[in-house]
């Protein structure tokens, strides 16, 4: 098991490189936000939608992606001991271009152009070719591997599979492609992107950080070694059976099944989590442990709602029903749990650097805030109050789209605004300790008759 002393901060890339990531990806919530508030119920009639398309991917590029490359980024050297290639080249670049590459195809999917869609698809091509194999490379190196490296692996093919589909739609919604099953192209690239990419990536590092950051008792072996790639084997089966039942007429009990088990799968981590939780040897509540609770919690009810679906499927055909699990999935389960990891890590991250640049320079006498400094509880305590506000509110709007819409769009728009401010206070905290650091390094020491340093 990790433990803190075992991280390795000399093959970490600069800690402006995962940061800018970090930092980005509120404000694309925040834009997804802005659009949800000018939209109001017209984003909440179908999924198709223009203004729909553009809000997800802002959330699923802008938000969600931008902490995946970031967390990636950083873990690689951190975690598994294999620093990623030309980290500082690769990291700014893909930044930069996936950036413009979401707000590309937010503008395409509101526009309807072609040009629009085309550019986009290109700037986001383009920083993924250069991330996807810099990373793959760096996986490939590792020499220790675990559950937590297979994970990564995985959630890495998954990730290549889910651009790739994600090609095809684009170039069919823009005309330079016909495509006949588009829906189901669409369903297949959604769920290889949250149910792969995420969540594989997802449950490979709460395996290290969970029991690392919330002192809980480790998650059993067997689940360690085998969940992961048994997610894996029973995505992939429903892939080629839903595939096969849309061009060959199949019969569709073999894919559900193989979505029963999948989501299942993932049910158990989330309950697993929560018992782990309970379990946890320092009992002192925090944000990040709400959101990780809210989003387990919610986790098995999205399991529960697709259940639901199978017994009712009248009900399930319904717009309300597909809106229901996406408002669910996406700002109850994958917002709050990215939200909590972004809290811990970007509050260990100033502290694990400023502890090693501290003893570099060999300046004892300047403290180095400690963890808890960096996200200030009362000031993350109001970002929760005011997520859980949104969530609700959206969940409602799904039912009374004409009077919630809109206040669930402010609220989410606040939420993600806080998070930004938060995020932004640990980066100045940290930047002053080390200007702090760096003005008592440069001054000259005197010794005196104690044989105490000067300051």
């Amino acid at each position: 098991m990790l433990n803190s002393t075992d991280l390795s901060l000399q093959q970490a890339p600069p800690i402006s490189i995962p940061f800018r990531f970090f930092l980005t990806a509120p404000l694309f919530g925040l834009a997804a936000a802005l659009l949800a508030l000018v939209q109001g119920s017209d984003l909440m009639l179908s999924r198709w939608l223009p203004g729909t398309l553009a809000f997800t991917h802002l959330m699923t590029l802008g938000f969600l992606l931008m902490v995946m490359c970031g967390a990636l980024l950083q873990l690689l050297p951190v975690l598994a001991a294999s620093p990623v290639p030309g980290v500082i080249l690769v990291g700014r670049s893909t930044h930069l271009l996936l950036s413009l590459g979401t707000v590309g195809l937010a503008v395409a999917f509101l526009a309807g152009e072609r040009f629009w869609m085309g550019l986009a698809l290109a700037l986001l091509a383009s920083g993924l070719a250069l991330f996807l194999p810099a990373v793959a490379l760096a996986l490939w190196r590792v020499r220790h591997e675990g559950p937590t490296v297979t994970a990564m692996r995985l959630a890495l093919l998954a990730l290549v599979l889910t651009i790739a589909l994600g090609m095809l739609a684009g170039a069919e919604f823009s005309g330079m492609l016909r495509l006949v099953y588009l829906g189901l192209l669409a369903d297949i690239h959604l769920n290889w992107g949250l149910a792969g990419a995420t969540g594989l990536l997802l449950i490979g590092v709460a395996y290290q950080v969970v029991p690392l950051f919330q002192v809980t008792p480790e998650y059993p072996e067997l689940m360690r070694r085998r969940l992961v790639p048994a997610l894996f084997v029973l995505l992939l089966a429903w892939t080629l059976t839903v595939a096969a039942s849309g061009y060959a007429g199949s019969p569709k009990a073999l894919s559900a099944w193989c979505l029963v088990l999948l989501l299942s799968g993932f049910c158990l981590f989330a309950l697993v989590t929560l018992y782990l939780q309970q379990r946890r040897r320092r009992k002192v509540d925090d944000v990040t442990l709400r959101f990780w609770r809210f989003g387990m919690a919610l986790m098995a009810l999205c399991l529960l709602l697709w259940g639901a679906g199978l017994l009712f499927p009248t009900a399930a055909g319904s717009p309300r029903y597909a809106l229901l699990f996406g408002v669910l999935l996406i700002l109850g389960v994958v917002v709050p749990v990215v939200n909590g990891m972004l809290y811990k890590i970007v509050a260990f991250l100033p502290w694990f650097h400023l502890q090693h640049r501290q003893i570099a320079l060999m300046r004892f006498d300047v403290s180095v805030p400690h963890m808890r400094a960096f996200v200030p509880q009362k000031a993350a305590d109001r970002q929760f109050i005011v997520w859980a506000l949104s969530l609700a509110a959206a969940l409602a709007a799904v039912f009374w789209p004409s009077v919630l819409a809109r206040p669930a769009a402010a609220l989410f728009g606040i939420s993600n605004a806080l998070l930004t401010y938060n995020l932004v206070y640990a980066v100045v905290l940290y930047r002053k300790t080390v200007r702090q650091l760096q003005a008592e390094a440069d001054v000259p020491r005197s010794v005196g008759n104690g044989g105490a340093l000067g300051n």
